[in-house]
C-alpha cells in the first residue's frame, strides 16, 4: 500500500471513530430549561454529578415562564424545570398539548405574615387579610387560610377557590385581593398578608419571620403546588430522562436548594412518589 493511501486509510478510521464518539456523546446529552437563577445553581449542581454517569446536562435559562414549556414541545430542549404541578396542567389544557411530570423537585412556601399577630388564631373579628388576586395564588392563599383553620372553603371548588367558594368564615375576616407583586406593601394596614415567596423575599421579608406557612406540613399541602421535572409525554419513560431525574432527587440537590433559596424552598420528592398518577388526579380536579 503507498503511503498517501495508509495516510487516507488512518484518517478515514479517525474520523469513524470520531463520528462514532460524536453519536454516543449526543445519544447521553439532555438539555433542561428553566426560568430563574436559583434554579440554574441547582441544576449545574447536578451537571458536575450526572458528568460521572456520562451524561452531558446543559442548562438553558428562560426569562419567563411561557418559554420553556413551548421549547419542550417544539423539541428544542429536552425538559424542563420551573413550574408546579397546577400550571404545567394549565398549559397543557390551554395549549392542547401533552407534557408531563417525571419527577418532583421542589416546593417553594406560601407564607402569612403580619405585624399586628404571632398567630394567624390571634386575629380579631374583622380583621384584614391580604392575599394575591389571581386564580392560582389566590386560590392558594384560601387554602393556607383554611389550612390554618380560618376559613371554610367549598369542595367542588377544586384547586382554585375564590373568596365566593367561603362556606364558613367564623372571624369575619375581610379578604382584600390585589396584585400578588403587591401583597407584601400592605402588610403595615392589613391585619395579615399572604405572600408568594419570591414577591415576600424581593420586599425584605423573610421566611422564619412569617406566622404560619403552607409548607409547613407537606401532607397537607395539594400536590397542585409541587414543582416538577416535564417532559413531553412520548418521553416519559425514557432511561436517560430517569437518570436525570434519580441525580436531582438526593440529598446533595435537597442542600442546594435550600442554600440557593435561604431555607425558603425545600424538596417535594418522596421516596413513593408516582407523579404521573398524581398529575393527572389534579387534572381531573380542575
Amino acid at each position: 500500500m503507498k503511503k498517501w493511501q495508509v495516510l487516507l486509510v488512518s484518517a478515514l478510521s479517525v474520523l469513524t471513530i470520531a463520528g462514532c464518539g460524536n453519536k454516543t456523546d449526543k445519544a447521553n446529552r439532555v438539555t433542561v430549561g428553566v426560568a430563574g437563577e436559583n434554579e440554574e445553581k441547582v441544576w449545574n449542581d447536578v451537571s458536575k454529578k450526572l458528568k460521572d454517569d456520562g451524561i452531558d446536562l446543559k442548562v438553558k435559562l428562560f426569562s419567563d415562564y411561557v418559554q420553556p414549556n413551548a421549547a419542550v414541545a417544539e423539541n428544542e430542549i429536552d425538559m424542563n424545570a420551573f413550574q408546579h404541578v397546577a400550571f404545567l396542567s394549565d398549559y397543557d389544557q390551554k395549549n392542547k398539548k401533552d407534557l408531563v411530570p417525571i419527577g418532583y423537585t421542589y416546593i417553594s412556601a406560601m407564607v402569612a405574615y403580619s405585624e399586628k399577630v404571632k398567630d394567624l388564631k390571634d386575629l380579631k373579628d374583622g380583621a384584614t387579610v391580604v392575599i394575591p388576586n389571581d386564580p392560582t395564588n389566590g386560590g392558594r392563599a384560601l387554602l393556607l387560610l383554611q389550612q390554618a383553620g380560618l376559613l371554610k372553603l367549598d369542595k367542588e371548588a377544586g384547586i382554585t377557590p375564590t373568596v365566593q367558594n367561603i362556606t364558613e368564615n367564623s372571624k369575619n375576616l375581610k379578604i382584600v385581593e390585589v396584585d400578588a407583586a403587591q401583597v407584601p406593601s400592605k402588610l403595615k394596614d392589613a391585619d395579615a398578608v399572604v405572600a408568594n415567596t419570591n414577591y415576600a423575599v424581593s420586599a425584605g421579608l423573610k421566611i422564619k419571620d412569617g406566622i404560619f406557612s403552607d409548607t409547613d406540613d407537606l401532607s397537607k399541602l395539594g400536590t397542585q403546588y409541587k414543582n416538577v421535572i416535564a417532559v413531553k409525554a412520548e418521553n416519559k419513560d425514557k432511561e436517560l430522562y430517569k437518570k436525570v431525574v434519580k441525580a436531582y432527587q438526593s440529598a446533595e440537590t435537597e442542600a442546594k436548594i435550600k442554600e440557593v433559596s435561604g431555607g425558603a424552598d425545600q424538596k417535594a420528592w418522596t421516596d413513593k412518589d408516582d407523579t404521573l398518577k398524581e398529575f393527572e388526579d389534579v387534572r381531573q380536579k380542575k
